[in-house]
């Protein structure tokens, strides 16, 4: 086992030899299929559990030997569990800064001095302030995407963080065989849920949850959960007719959910 991970190490230097000067090396959608084919194949007494948290050991070692890699994220409170989750995810060795805000960490990504930053999961009730997604509808450059839901993995052990969080970076969201979308639209005061969902319908989406907020500009803004990979120019998009054209802000791989 220690001959095939020094040979692995090794295959990974020369491919970081070959990539492009300042590209993010995280590839989310990739290692979430990697994970899914292990679970597929498993078998004997050694549990399911052990699988995710070796490779995501494995995952960030090799993407640390492609470049800079470190991660940031937003606890308001302290102990409230998003360090241990970006710790589960990320590897236990990978550097690691938390902060009060999202904007704080969002920031960190935006200049360079973190690959990914792990956010609360958004929230209908959540303080303006809070509200983090509603910055990723500018398109500001660097573009900030998210690319990964926590936990990956479940049922959760005992003792382990139980908040869920989404991850963002500067870089688009790689597919996976099983993903889902978000999408951010700003829409009209009047227009209620029963209507977006119809509109989303007959546009061919298929919506999970949708949280909606006023917009200081009379407006509404929303993030909806769609079903599957959607990209900007999916022209699902401009068949919702809004007039402002939605904003993919990313995807994720759907979590697995499978047995201790």
């Amino acid at each position: 086992m220690h001959d095939l991970l020094m040979r692995r190490a090794e295959v990974v230097t020369r491919v970081a030899a070959l990539g492009a000067k300042g590209r993010v090396a995280l590839r989310p959608g990739r290692e979430a299929d990697i994970i899914r084919r292990l679970l597929r194949r498993h078998q004997g007494p050694l549990p399911n559990r052990v699988l995710p948290r070796i490779w995501r050991e494995l995952f960030a070692a090799t993407t640390s030997m492609q470049g800079p890699y470190s991660v940031t994220v937003c606890e308001v409170e302290p102990g409230s569990g998003y360090v241990a989750l970006a710790r589960e995810h990320f590897g236990m060795a990978t550097p690691l800064r938390s902060h009060r805000s999202p904007a704080q960490s969002i920031g960190e990504v935006s200049r360079g001095s973190a690959i990914a930053a792990v956010l609360p999961m958004p929230a209908e009730d959540e303080a303006a302030s809070a509200a983090w997604w509603t910055a990723l509808l500018q398109r500001d450059e660097p573009r900030i995407h998210i690319v990964a839901r926590l936990p990956f993995w479940s049922p959760r052990a005992e003792g382990a963080p139980q908040v869920r969080a989404l991850v963002v970076a500067a870089v688009a969201p790689d597919a996976s065989q099983r993903d889902r979308s978000l999408i951010g639209l700003e829409m009209p005061p009047e227009m209620s849920r029963a209507r977006l969902a119809t509109a989303l319908a007959d546009a061919g989406f298929s919506m999970g949850g949708a949280i909606l907020r006023r917009s200081p500009y009379d407006t509404t803004l929303a993030l909806i959960d769609v079903d599957g990979y959607v990209t900007d120019a999916d022209p699902r998009l401009l068949a919702l007719g809004l007039a402002r054209p939605p904003v993919v802000l990313g995807a994720y791989a759907v979590p697995v959910d499978g047995e201790s």
